[in-house]
Order: structure tokens, then sequence, then C-alpha cells
């Protein structure tokens, strides 16, 4: 199954900005942590945002969990880092009840093992 509408996903920057990217977010920190080990930035944060669509995109969902909220869709993949390695994570998606467009709404770091396929 693909995340449906993926071509119209959405990945807001504070999300990246704030979150992701944020060393001092009490639940971010070690997911920037993370990200800065492979060269993200907090002010070049469209680059991380950028490789995350593209594995919404490009991946299959790996797990989807409907909600009393929405419809959650789970995909993991490889995104290309400006250190020039790759990372594999597992990124979260929700549509939200009564709307078509998939939000992103967080991504965490996985072993290649962990990766579903």
């Amino acid at each position: 199954m693909e995340l449906p509408n993926a071509d119209r996903a959405v990945v807001e920057r504070r999300k990246i900005e704030d979150y992701l990217l944020n060393e001092s977010h009490p639940d971010g920190a070690g997911k920037a942590e993370f990200f800065y080990r492979f060269g993200f930035r907090q002010e070049q944060w469209p680059v991380l945002a950028q490789e995350i669509l593209r594995l919404a995109r490009s991946e299959t969902v790996s797990l989807y969990l409907p909600s009393r909220y929405g419809h959650k869709y789970i995909l993991d993949g490889v995104i290309r880092t400006p250190s020039g390695d790759s990372a594999h994570i597992r990124t979260v998606w929700i549509v939200d009840l009564g709307k078509e467009i998939p939000r992103f709404v967080t991504a965490y770091p996985i072993s290649p093992e962990e990766e579903s396929r």
C-alpha cells in the first residue's frame, strides 16, 4: 500500500526545525542528535524535509493503524544525508479524519534489520 495522496503530503517547518532538529526539545533531543550526526542542521531544515517527503513518495506503507483521530501510516526507508551517508529511519504520517492530505508526525532512527519490507 502506498501513502494516500503522497504527492500532496505536508511536512511542517516546525516539526523539523523545532522538534527533530532541536537539541533542547524534551522529546526530540535524541532524534536531533541522530540527525545532526548525519549533517542535518536546523537552519537548513528543508534538506531533511525534502528527504522525508521523498521517502513518503517512494516507499510502501509498512503498517496502517486506524484511530479515532484519523489514519496513521508508518513508512520505513533510507534517506540521503548531507554527510553522504545513508540513514535508516521510520516515519509516521496521519491523515486526519475528514481530510485527505497526509501530515508528517515524526521520524526516528531504526536499524536496517528493523526496516519493514
